[in-house]
């Protein structure tokens, strides 16, 4: 399989990211492993033909995480024609490149839809990755398997919606890593306006009632082709737990992973949730689960596969390339 990794830039990679597991898996599997930014790409303008300044991604024995991405980064850069893929896997963050890059944020996604007409196996489905990279994306959904939640950027409605609902979470539509997500006790909140500002800063805001056993962090469960995905018969599931007074258990602000057993409300929520990953294309992702509802579907460039590391002995980047390498082959 000749494999490539789109990233936001491959100088600013970490050797912990997932992605970096993924493309050890493929290179450790005798896959052609290629990275490349959204930036090194080019259409030409004589032959029609997808090009990228792309650099090899090698796999020697004996080689950590560091030092398998320090060759990636330490090698030049290679003119490669993207229509000769096997498959492309986005592993961009959009939401990153919105303030510094802007021109850089809808790119993954639109090369993945001109690569995929051209016939690239290209995951996650870049048609549906537009509308996924929103929490928007959880609208879609069973409402059984989601919090009650309000879509707006209007101040008043957001009161409303707390004078109704009381105890809620609001955060930007678009966002990751924590950040600004704030907490609202009930309609007495006296921070509420400056909560509100902060959040419609970026965007829309998306306000969802809390949910009981929130202050307990939540549960990552990675969905590979609309399953749990496992390896060697262990689920890749955790349990993130907020520390201190911070109601955030995202690794980034700080949370711990620990690890989940996976039970009927889990289970239940796959089965709800899984036929429509798979029909809009979503070859993997990470839910962010408590109780029996899904808070957030992570579908671009879900991470935490170092803690299912950590937290089991166990290689998933593995079982996600094997599939990979199922879906790229002719007929499937």
């Amino acid at each position: 399989m000749r494999l490539a990794f789109l990233v936001n830039d491959v100088a600013t990679e970490v050797d912990e990211y997932a992605t970096t597991r993924l493309a050890r898996a493929a290179a450790r599997g005798g896959h052609e492993t290629w990275y490349l930014g959204v930036g090194d790409l080019e259409l030409g303008s004589s032959d029609g033909r997808f090009a990228a300044m792309a650099r090899a991604a090698r796999w020697k024995s004996g080689d950590t995480l560091a030092s398998f991405m320090e060759g990636i980064k330490a090698r030049d850069a290679e003119r490669i024609v993207m229509d000769d893929l096997d498959a492309l896997f986005l592993r961009n963050e959009s939401i990153d490149d919105l303030q510094e890059r802007p021109w850089a944020s809808p790119m993954g996604v639109v090369f993945g839809q001109m690569l995929a007409d051209r016939g690239v196996t290209v995951v996650n489905d870049p048609n549906t990755l537009h509308r996924a990279t929103s929490k928007l994306y959880l609208e879609e959904f069973p409402e059984q398997v989601r919090p009650r939640s309000l879509v707006t950027r209007n101040p008043e409605a957001i009161e409303r919606f707390v004078d109704e609902v009381g105890h809620c979470v609001v955060k930007p539509l678009y966002g990751a890593k924590g950040r600004n997500v704030f907490m609202i006790e009930g309609p007495d909140e006296t921070n509420l306006a400056q909560m509100t500002e902060a959040v419609l800063q970026d965007g829309y805001a998306i306000i969802q009632e809390f949910i009981e056993g929130a202050r307990d962090g939540d549960a990552r469960i990675f969905l590979l082709e609309g399953r749990i995905l496992e390896r060697d018969g262990r689920p890749a599931a955790f349990r993130r737990v907020p520390t201190g007074n911070d109601p955030r258990a995202n690794i980034s602000t700080g949370g711990r992973s620990v690890p989940l057993e996976v039970g009927a409300a889990e289970l239940g929520i796959v089965e709800a949730i899984g036929d429509k990953l798979v029909a809009d294309g979503m070859f993997l992702v990470g839910i962010d689960v408590i109780g029996s509802q899904v808070v957030e579907i992570n579908a671009e460039s879900p991470g935490g596969f170092q803690s299912v590391e950590r937290l089991y002995d166990i290689d998933i980047a593995e079982t996600v390339i094997e599939a990979l390498e199922h879906r790229a082959s002719p007929g499937s």
